[in-house]
C-alpha cells in the first residue's frame, strides 16, 4: 500500500505537464518534480528512515508512471482529434 503515492503522484505529474509544448520543459519539469515527489514519497512511507536510496527508487517510480501517463494522454488525445476530425 505504501507504493500508491509515487504511482499516483506520477499520474498527475503526467497529466499536469501534458500542455507543456517545449520537450525540454517538459522534460526538465519532470526531472524536478519527479525527484521532488520522490522526496516526498519516501517520506510519507517512513523509508527515510532507513536509507536514501529509496528516494532514488520512488523518484523512479513517479518519473516512470508520469511518463507511461504522458504517453497514453498524447496517443489518445491525438486518436480522439482523429476520430472528430473524421
Amino acid at each position: 500500500m505504501e507504493e500508491v503515492f509515487p504511482v499516483l503522484a506520477g499520474v498527475g505529474l503526467g497529466l499536469a505537464t501534458h500542455c507543456v509544448r517545449p520537450v525540454w520543459l517538459r522534460i526538465s519539469l519532470f526531472v524536478l518534480y519527479g525527484l521532488g515527489l520522490g522526496v516526498i514519497a519516501s517520506w510519507i512511507s517512513g523509508e527515510l528512515a532507513v536509507s536514501w536510496v529509496y528516494v532514488l527508487i520512488d523518484s523512479a517510480q513517479v518519473i516512470g508512471a508520469g511518463a507511461m501517463t504522458a504517453v497514453g494522454n498524447t496517443f489518445w488525445s491525438r486518436r480522439r482529434a482523429w476520430r472528430v476530425a473524421r
